[in-house]
């Protein structure tokens, strides 16, 4: 059973992690939210690194933008179990950028069960 948690280890930070993420990772929409993910060299401390983006050309004002973010955050945190599972039995890594792509800010229950489709499609996607 995996800790509730989020960790530094698993955010993805590294400059050249996330040029490569969004230079030839995958994609798929959910929306409002915009998935990008890429498949790297497994990694035992965590399996799974998340980047949360909010674009300033839809919020102008950082106190909405950390909003949303800390929401999308919540919600994987929360939820994470459902791909780490799939993950660790697989031994397998993905970096995974979260990209909020809509001009209405959603409540915190939408972007939860956007944030449980969008692990679901993964997991479904790592298997096949």
């Amino acid at each position: 059973m995996q800790t509730l948690t989020f960790k530094k280890q698993e955010r993805l930070c590294s400059k050249k992690s996330i040029d490569i993420l969004f230079a030839k990772g995958m994609s798929f929409y959910i929306n409002p939210l915009k998935v990008k993910w890429a498949s790297e060299e497994y990694n035992t401390v965590s399996p799974a690194k998340l980047l949360v983006v909010v674009p300033k050309r839809y919020f102008k004002k950082a106190v909405v933008r950390n909003k949303l973010k800390r929401q999308i955050r919540e919600a994987y945190r929360k939820n994470k179990n459902l791909l780490f599972e799939t993950l660790l039995i697989q031994q397998k890594s993905i970096s995974l950028a979260v990209i909020y792509n809509d001009k209405e800010i959603s409540s915190y229950k939408t972007i939860e069960n956007k944030i449980i489709l969008i692990l679901q499609r993964l997991k479904q996607l790592l298997e096949n």
